[in-house]
C-alpha cells in the first residue's frame, strides 16, 4: 500500500511500504522506521519502504544521503563498523534479520553483496567463483564445477573466461573482474543481491553489459542497487527511492518518479538543479 512518510523539506511524501497480501506484489525485504547511527551521528531517520521481489529498486541522491547506509543496512554489512547503533525493523520474508537471526553469515548467503569497486581475490578465477562454495562446507568437486559454470554463464562471463579459469582474475578487465564478482556472489545462490555503484568505474560498454545483465538477473533475483547515474537508474529499475541527508524523500515506481515526481526536491535532483 501507499503510505505517508514525511520528508526533510516537512511536506508529505507518497512512500511504498508493504504492499504484501492477495492482491499486492510481494515484498521480499521491508524497512519500517528505520533510524541508523554512526556513534552519536543520525544517518538516516524513519526510513520506511519495502522491496518487491524480483524486481530492480534503485537508490538514489547526492553524495552522503544515505542510500549506500541503508543498503548496507539490508544484509547486516554496518555491523562490521564499531559504534553503529539501529532502530526500527529490517525483515527478509517476514523475519526480523536483528532481532530474529543470529548468524549473520545466514544473511550475507541470503542478501549478497556487489561493491563499487571490482575486489576479486588473488586466485584463478575458478577459486574465485568457488571461494563461497568452499566456505560454505561444499566439499564436492563436480558440484563445484557445475555451480561455476552456471554462475558464470548466469554473468555473462563463461564465454569470455571458458578456456583460462586456471588464470588470475586479475588479468581480466575492469568490467570482466566486476562480472566475476557478480558471479561470485551468484554462486552460493543468494536470494537478494545487493549492488552499490558496481558500473561507476566501467567503460560504456561494460556499463551496458553490466545494466543487460541486471535486466537478466532479475528473473530469478530481488535487486537493490544505488547508483548516481539518472540515465542509469531510469533504464534499468522498477522502483526508485530518492534519499537526500538521510531521508527518504519519495519513493515509488521509477516511471513516476522521473515523469511526475510529487515532491519539488526529487524534481530539482533528477532536473540536475542541485547534486
Amino acid at each position: 500500500m501507499l503510505d505517508d512518510i514525511t520528508n526533510v523539506n516537512g511536506t508529505k511524501g507518497k512512500g511504498l511500504i508493504d504492499m504484501a497480501g492477495p492482491s499486492g506484489p510481494k515484498m521480499k525485504m521491508t524497512a519500517k522506521n528505520l533510524d541508523f547511527y554512526y556513534g552519536a551521528n543520525q544517518a538516516l531517520y524513519n526510513i520506511s519502504m519495502g522491496i518487491e521481489e524480483h524486481r530492480v529498486t534503485a537508490l538514489i541522491g547526492p553524495s552522503g544521503c544515505g542510500k549506500s547506509t541503508f543498503l548496507r543496512t539490508l544484509n547486516r554489512m554496518n555491523d562490521t563498523i564499531p559504534g553503529t547503533i539501529l532502530k526500527g525493523e529490517v525483515r527478509l520474508d517476514g523475519i526480523d534479520i536483528y532481532k530474529d537471526i543470529d548468524d549473520v553469515s545466514t544473511i550475507r548467503t541470503r542478501v549478497g553483496m556487489v561493491f563499487q569497486k571490482s575486489n576479486p581475490f588473488p586466485k584463478s578465477i575458478f577459486e574465485n567463483v568457488a571461494y563461497g562454495l568452499k566456505v560454505n562446507g561444499i566439499k564436492d568437486r563436480q558440484i563445484i564445477i557445475e555451480a561455476v559454470e552456471e554462475t558464470l554463464k548466469k554473468s555473462y562471463l563463461w564465454e569470455e573466461v571458458k578456456d583460462k579459469l586456471d588464470h588470475s582474475a586479475y588479468l581480466l578487465s575492469g568490467g570482466q573482474q566486476q562480472r566475476l564478482c557478480i558471479a561470485r556472489a551468484l554462486a552460493v545462490r543468494p536470494e537478494v543481491l545487493l549492488m552499490d555503484e558496481p558500473a561507476s568505474a566501467l567503460d560504456p560498454l561494460s556499463t551496458s553489459k553490466i545494466e543487460d545483465l541486471i535486466g537478466e538477473l532479475k528473473k530469478n533475483y530481488t535487486i537493490v542497487i544505488v547508483t548516481h547515474n539518472m540515465q542509469q537508474a531510469a533504464r534499468i529499475s522498477d522502483y526508485t527511492a530518492f534519499f537526500y541527508e538521510g531521508y527518504l524523500i519519495e519513493f515509488g515506481r521509477t516511471k513516476n518518479i522521473f515523469t511526475k515526481p510529487q515532491i519539488k526536491k526529487t524534481e530539482d535532483y533528477i532536473t540536475g538543479r542541485f547534486g
